[in-house]
C-alpha cells in the first residue's frame, strides 16, 4: 500500500480526523412539531439534567464499590440497582437531546464542566455521609427537573415534559425514599 492511497486489503483507515459537523448547544431541524425555541431550550435543560444524572451515575457506583459496615450487603445490593437505574436515565436523557436535534452532552470531562453536583472525597466516607451525598444529588436533579418540566409544558413540548415527570422525577424521588429510610435512627430493642 503506498501513501495517500486506499487500503487494497481489509486494513481499517486508522487515526482519521474530521470536522464537527454540529457544535454542542445547537439543535438542527428535525420535522417533529415543535419550534425551534422549544427544542433550543430543551436541548439545553435537558443537558444539564443529563450530565447531572452521569454524576449521580458515577457517585452510585463509587459507593458501591467502597461500602462499609454491618449494612454492607443490602446497601452494596440497593446502590447497584440505583445506579443501574440512573444509567438507563442517561441512555433516555441523551436520546431525547438527540431526538430535539441537538447534542447530548457525553464526554466526562464536558459533563464536569456542566454538573453541579459537587466533587465527592477520593477516599470512603463514612456511611451516613455517602448516603447523604446521594440525596443532595437526587436534591439537585429533581429540582433541575421539576423547573425544567413546567417549563417545557409552557413551550408544548410534551415529550420532554414526558420523560422529566414520568422518568426523571419519579426514579428520583423513589430512590430518595430508598436511602432517606437507610438513615432513620431506629430505637434499640431492648429484651
Amino acid at each position: 500500500m503506498t501513501t495517500g492511497s486506499k487500503p487494497t486489503s481489509s486494513q481499517p483507515w486508522l487515526h482519521q480526523k474530521g470536522s464537527v459537523i454540529q457544535e454542542f448547544g445547537t439543535v438542527k431541524q428535525f420535522p417533529i412539531a415543535l419550534s425551534y425555541e422549544a427544542r433550543m431550550y430543551s436541548s439545553q435543560r435537558l443537558n444539564k439534567v443529563l450530565a447531572d444524572t452521569q454524576i449521580l451515575y458515577g457517585l452510585y457506583k463509587k459507593h458501591h464499590w467502597i461500602m462499609r459496615g454491618a449494612t454492607f450487603y443490602q446497601l452494596h445490593l440497593l446502590l447497584d440497582k440505583h445506579a443501574g437505574e440512573q444509567l438507563e436515565l442517561v441512555d433516555t436523557l441523551a436520546e431525547r437531546v438527540q431526538t430535539l436535534g441537538g447534542v447530548a452532552v457525553g464526554d466526562s470531562r464536558h459533563v464536569a464542566e456542566i454538573t453541579s453536583i459537587p466533587r465527592p472525597p477520593d477516599g470512603v466516607e463514612e456511611v451516613p455521609a455517602m448516603l447523604s451525598r446521594l440525596l443532595e444529588a437526587h436534591e439537585l436533579i429533581l429540582t433541575e427537573a421539576h423547573d425544567a418540566a413546567a417549563r417545557t409544558a409552557e413551550l408544548g413540548d410534551d415529550g420532554t415534559n414526558d420523560l422529566l415527570v414520568s422518568q426523571i422525577i419519579r426514579t428520583g424521588e423513589l430512590q430518595s425514599w430508598f436511602l432517606a429510610e437507610h438513615l432513620v435512627d431506629t430505637p434499640l430493642v431492648r429484651v
